[in-house]
């Protein structure tokens, strides 16, 4: 089954910084769009940010726009998230998933190929 394996995660400080990484053993992401989801306790996987295949055009939900950026490195096969001044409510789990485009209204291609959700990374930011 493929697994998108999100790494990265961590504790740390209002307006501290980390940076997740996101890679898979079977599919290509040269090929696909990509995007970073995360979800709180309780609640649904969101859309946080996507990327083209390309890695020409990119998308960030309002509430991350100028502090969230998202690239990837296709001959490594990863997909990056840097996050600078992190703020509480950026608390969450973050998983990386296949997107089908990348824009307001993408979302998350699941299933067949895609598999499921994969492994996903902690962050903690405390105030």
């Amino acid at each position: 089954q493929v697994r998108m394996v999100a790494s990265g995660g961590g504790s740390v400080q209002a307006g501290g910084s980390l940076k997740l990484s996101c890679t898979s053993s079977k599919l290509t992401f040269a090929a696909i769009d990509l995007g970073w989801f995360r979800q709180l306790p309780g609640e649904g996987r969101d859309k946080v940010s996507c990327i083209t295949a390309n890695g020409e055009s990119t998308y960030y939900i309002e509430g991350v726009r100028g502090r969230f950026t998202i690239s990837k490195d296709n001959a490594k096969n990863e997909l990056y998230l840097q996050m600078d001044n992190l703020k509480p409510e950026d608390s969450a789990m973050y998983y990386c998933a296949a997107a089908n485009g990348c824009g307001p209204r993408s979302g998350v291609i699941l299933g067949g190929e895609f598999g499921n959700w994969g492994q996903g990374t902690q962050v903690t930011v405390s105030s």
